[in-house]
């Protein structure tokens, strides 16, 4: 299991690697809160924090024989940014209907896409064969030391930026990489996740104790990033040792929250990263003060986005 000090650790790592994002000022009902703008990152997501800090650790032996990684997206990206910095290949095993916007992201960045149905298809299997079959290193989107390290650096930006710990973090949740992470980096505020609906395999984990899989007839959802069929030991031991909050909002809410980002501070935030803002502006989680809400992403279809921000409906 990671520690702070992995954290700590992975700051120093991953410096010359990642941006310092902004820590801005905003009010919901009144209330004064702070989003960290992990949507403005390199790569348009928090996800090179993590991808960064499991690639630096590789051995040059390790290197020649490159990465493969499995994403709807945004790990994908952050994974082929990290490689072609190191000078090598990966290999992306990515759903069909992944955004097209992040594809032709990832592919840009000079990985080889391989596709795959996410119903039908396991991506830890594709990854595992592909890595048999080439030598490659797997580097998992959240199931791993070094990935929840990287992705808590956020966290500890957090707490530079405001000269304190915030009483409460408001973070997005797929597999959990970013709320354990931050859990780590922050021990002494309240973690509150969400997760779309029907997606809320973190929530139903925690309240179980132990790991449940999102079931097979989960409705779809606009939230890509954040289709996560099943959460790890290590991200959901982290959020259960902290009693981390955990709550759901439906795509209508997410786009509110899109638009509320974009119309309020000109932000462009993917679904999935909204989803924290999302619980807020709908009302599900009471705007409280010295509460710090994460935009994790930002790369979403810009037809999408207008559709979404031109809307009132």
């Amino acid at each position: 299991m990671p520690t702070r000090k992995d954290v700590l650790a992975a700051a120093e790592r991953i410096a010359a690697e990642v941006q310092q994002t902004p820590l801005i000022e905003s009010e919901v009902d009144g209330v004064r809160v702070w989003l960290k703008c992990e949507c403005l990152q390199t790569g348009g997501a928090f996800k090179l924090r993590g991808a960064a800090n499991r690639l630096l650790q590789l051995s040059e032996a390790e290197r020649a024989r490159g990465v493969v990684a499995f994403s709807s997206g945004n790990h994908a990206r952050g994974v082929a940014i990290a490689a072609r910095r190191l000078g090598m290949k990966a290999i992306i095993v990515m759903p069909a209907d992944a955004p097209e916007v992040k594809v032709d992201g990832t592919r840009r960045e000079g990985a080889e896409i391989v596709l795959y149905d996410r119903r039908r298809e396991s991506r830890e299997e594709i990854a595992a064969r592909i890595a048999n079959e080439t030598g490659a290193t797997v580097v998992p989107s959240f199931d791993d030391p070094a990935i929840v390290a990287g992705q808590g650096t956020a966290g500890l930006e957090i707490v530079e930026q405001l000269g304190r710990s915030p009483s409460r973090i408001v973070i997005p949740c797929g597999g959990g990489g970013l709320a354990s992470g931050i859990a780590l980096a922050v021990p002494d505020a309240q973690i509150v996740i969400v997760e779309p609906e029907g997606w809320d395999d973190m929530a139903r984990s925690l309240e179980r104790g132990e790991i449940v899989s999102v079931p097979s007839d989960a409705p779809n959802t606009m939230c890509d990033a954040l289709q996560t069929p099943r959460v790890s030991p290590i991200t959901f031991g982290i959020l259960s040792e902290r009693n981390a909050e955990a709550l759901s909002v439906n795509d209508g809410e997410a786009a509110d929250a899109m638009r509320f980002a974009w119309e309020r501070h000109g932000l462009v935030v993917e679904p999935g990263g909204a989803v924290a803002l999302a619980a807020l502006t709908s009302g599900k989680l009471p705007a409280q003060p010295d509460t710090v809400v994460v935009l994790s992403g930002g790369n979403v279809d810009p037809a999408l986005h207008a559709r979404i921000v031109g809307s009132r409906d």
